[in-house]
């Protein structure tokens, strides 16, 4: 009889033990927030004993949150810096890169506004600054409202490397605490304009055309346009997680790279890796 018990007992720790490692939590980018729901959502419905857990907040949240030991995946639309790597390190941390998909990022402003296209360097000197008046750029007589992401944001950082050409934001640029705040923002703003992953768009906001080659091509942000390379702001989107829990996340990070887990990178609205 007591030993009866005693494998019960242990039947039962074991079974509490793989509950455990199959309860994930995923905190970071609000870019990569939508396809980790959406993710989670179906890696659950195909693994009933299976708990995912995802939260925003922005890559640079959730990458301290995958130094301070308090996630199990950080989600980033930016590569990890190289102090938060070297944090890593001191806290005895190897982790993993992992691009999960890619995504376009469109300048949206106000569907009021008549301009519709604008060059990389227009881009530049509205977000820095420079151009604070919508008919410098052939649009009517209007003050030009700009909205970021905050600091934390792997997008914010992402759009000054790439299209600020690494110029720091005006000080007037109005830092928003997700992408939502600036689609709900640029809607209700006559002269605003921001930037938002493509997944993100909606009626709300006009998107506009973008030119890498100072005005000889306009391209709009879309998912085509992203795949056959002819749209300029497009980056890779990725997870970190610590090596030390490859065997409880493994399995849902494969399922992300799978077809299946592909095919909702599409269904979402982002750039699959193939």
């Amino acid at each position: 009889m007591k030993k009866n018990i005693l494998i019960t007992l242990s039947l039962l720790a074991a079974g509490i033990f793989a509950n455990a490692q199959t309860r994930i939590t995923i905190k970071g980018s609000d870019t990569v927030l939508p396809l980790s729901q959406k993710e989670a959502e179906t890696y659950m419905k195909k693994n009933s004993g299976a708990s995912v857990t995802v939260v925003g907040g922005g890559s640079g949240v959730g990458i301290s949150a995958l130094i301070d030991g308090t996630t199990d995946i950080a989600m980033s639309s930016r590569k990890m810096k190289m102090d938060e790597k070297l944090k890593l390190q001191e806290a005895g941390r190897a982790v993993k890169e992992v691009i999960v998909a890619y995504d376009a990022l469109a300048v949206v402003v106000n569907p009021s506004n008549g301009v519709s296209k604008l060059t990389r360097e227009q881009i530049e000197g509205i977000f820095t600054g420079k151009i604070k008046n919508w008919k410098e750029v052939g649009g009517s007589d209007m003050q030009i409202i700009a909205y970021a992401r905050e600091t934390s944001s792997g997008t914010y950082e992402f759009f000054k490397e790439s299209v600020l050409n690494r110029k720091n934001y005006a000080s007037s640029c109005l830092n928003m605490p997700a992408t939502g705040a600036i689609v709900q923002s640029v809607s209700q703003t006559k002269g605003a304009i921001g930037y938002i992953g493509v997944a993100y768009m909606d009626k709300s906001v006009k998107d506009i055309a973008v030119s890498y080659d100072k005005g000889k091509t306009y391209t709009m942000a879309s998912v085509e346009n992203a795949k056959n390379k002819t749209y300029p702001i497009v980056r890779p989107l990725f997870y970190y997680y610590p090596t030390a829990k490859e065997k409880s996340v493994k399995a849902f990070v494969d399922y992300v790279l799978s077809a299946e887990g592909q095919a909702v990178v599409e269904k979402v609205g982002y750039i699959t890796l193939k």
